[in-house]
């Protein structure tokens, strides 16, 4: 028995120091689901320069900002990806669990785009009609209920004479953040948002931020954060609308068509100017104590950030990536190169 406890202990000192030794050597990131494509293509060009490719998983935004914010060390990612800015809760989460210095880099512009099939008619939308057809409630007789629109003719009559069918992304997703502030928010109507204060000085809680409450009959189709299966829901059903990054809608114009929105079209030069009504920047995290454990990781960041790859003429430009003004990718690369962190 002796000899069997000193065997065993000696196996266990041995499995340790091998567990020890064998360290993470490989950069792990998650996050949205938009920057999911630009991200795969840096770390893959990245893992032929002599580190091991980043392994990236496309969790949307919110869910990767939990994963990034749940701690310091090799059992947490050291990037997330993201398509709205960090939330003050996330910030908070990440402070809770002793991640105090996170690193900000804007990597580019999206145009968040309306698309649906080619072989419908185009339309252009105001941003009061799509929330009209997505809102959970509508306004009649000086009252909230539930939505009443079934067809979009119902909303004007300068619309088509077709079913609502909206694919949106979960509530984890930064498209869905980005869509709620600049359509849903925007486009609500002065009636609705006179009601809706009235319930929250009732202390009615489920009104605080009524952007986020969509309909609930079937008409707005919540998806998961798998933009592709939307690219192939949209070529099956010519009735069906669903909207995500711009880069997705150039891989896929063969077969779909962008929706106008306020009279505008997503492109290069309406995203970077901000002239399309859904233009957004991209952004992606890191946790500035994992730069120097894990092997490669501020390469990574600086050759994410170089001009050969989100400039002008970089190559994530070629799959829809609009690039940065001068004056923001300056900001851009400095905190790129010198690991500048976020200020509280």
């Amino acid at each position: 028995m002796k000899k069997l406890t000193i065997i065993l202990a000696s196996f266990l000192v041995l499995t340790l120091s091998t567990v020890t030794s064998q360290a993470r050597d490989q950069i792990t990131i998650v996050g949205s689901s938009t920057v999911f494509p630009y991200a795969t293509v840096v770390a893959e060009r990245f893992g032929k320069k002599g580190f091991k490719t980043p392994i990236i998983e496309s969790t949307g935004t919110g869910g990767g900002a939990k994963l990034f914010c749940a701690g310091v060390g090799e059992a947490h990612p050291d990037i997330t990806n993201a398509s709205r800015a960090m939330k003050d809760k996330e910030k908070a989460l990440c402070a809770k669990n002793g991640i105090t210095d996170i690193v900000e880099i804007i990597i580019g512009n999206d145009g968040i785009t309306l698309a649906y099939s080619l072989d419908a008619e185009p339309v252009n939308f105001t941003k009061e009609q799509l929330y009209l057809a997505l809102a959970k409630h509508t306004v009649v007789d000086g009252k909230l209920v539930d939505n009443i629109y079934k067809n979009w003719n119902e909303i004007d009559s300068s619309l088509p004479n077709k079913p609502i069918k909206v694919m949106i992304p979960p509530g984890t997703s930064g498209t869905r953040d980005a869509w709620n502030s600049l359509v849903m928010k925007k486009g609500m109507t002065k009636e609705a948002k006179a009601l809706y204060k009235e319930g929250f000085a009732a202390g009615n809680k489920k009104y605080k931020k009524p952007e986020k409450l969509y309909r609930e009959d079937g008409l707005a189709i919540e998806v998961g954060e798998n933009d592709s299966l939307i690219i192939q829901k949209l070529v099956e059903d010519k009735d069906m609308f669903g909207f995500f990054g711009f880069s997705y809608y150039l891989a896929a114009k063969d077969k779909l068509q962008a929706a106008s929105i306020d009279g505008g079209q997503p492109s290069l030069e309406s995203i970077q100017d901000y002239s399309y009504a859904v233009a957004r920047p991209l952004f992606f995290y890191v946790k500035k104590a994992h730069v120097g454990v894990i092997p490669g990781l501020h390469e990574f960041v600086k050759e994410f950030t170089k001009t050969g790859t989100i400039g002008k003429r970089g190559y994530l430009a070629d799959i829809g990536l609009v690039p940065l003004d001068k004056a923001m990718y300056r900001t851009t690369r400095d905190n790129a190169t010198n690991l500048v962190a976020m200020s509280e």
